[in-house]
């Protein structure tokens, strides 16, 4: 039979482990991985503020063809259709690093599904070691659909490695998971327009 000084025990003890656990800084995954977050409560609250619903006004003129907009801050993609009628929110991997980041106006010149992949000329350069060229299927890093942009080497693609969403893990393209490229690839057109910031 539990008594009152055990209850009270039991959830003191849960209280400190709890607080205990929280102030200590986690570290994501490293193997195989490209990134390590910082401590637990400023990714989260960073996320929190950050990934949130937007309107399109301050960044288009209109959203004729539809329109994307990649914040690489928040690692959120936007997309409003033509007619306002649909919005999506989807969580992205951005690049790597600063020199990697492009922003600016582009648009989507082409849709491919199942799409293949090889690396740029600076990706063999910094990773000679990679295959040269890698066709549609599980292992290719472009996922199962691919939104050519008007930008030569940049894309908005899907990922097989989902650990990748959320965090700076590519080479200069946008990443969502497998289910949002293909919502997405259904919503856009060639001449959909995309605006990074």
């Amino acid at each position: 039979m539990t008594n009152k000084f055990d209850i009270k025990f039991s959830r003191r003890t849960f209280l400190a482990t709890s607080t205990a656990c929280l102030a200590t800084p986690a570290l994501a995954q490293t193997d195989d991985t490209t990134e390590v977050e910082r401590e637990v409560s400023t990714a989260v609250r960073r996320n929190i503020s950050s990934f949130r619903s937007l309107d399109w006004r301050p960044y288009f003129d209109s959203t004729r063809n539809g329109a994307i907009l990649v914040d690489i801050t928040s690692r959120a993609l936007h997309f409003w259709s033509e007619d306002q009628s649909v919005y999506k929110l989807y969580p992205t991997s951005v690049p790597l690093s600063e020199d990697l980041t492009r922003r600016g106006r582009t648009s989507i010149i082409r849709k491919v599904e199942g799409p293949s992949w090889s690396p740029t000329p600076s990706m063999r350069i910094r990773n000679p070691e990679w295959p040269s060229f890698v066709g549609p299927g599980p292992d290719n890093p472009l996922g199962t659909h691919a939104l050519y942009l008007s930008w030569q080497y940049y894309r908005i693609h899907g990922t097989h490695d989902t650990r990748k969403i959320g965090r700076r893990s590519s080479n200069g393209c946008i990443g969502l998971y497998n289910e949002h490229i293909s919502e997405l690839y259904g919503l856009t057109e060639n001449g959909t327009q995309v605006l990074l910031i």
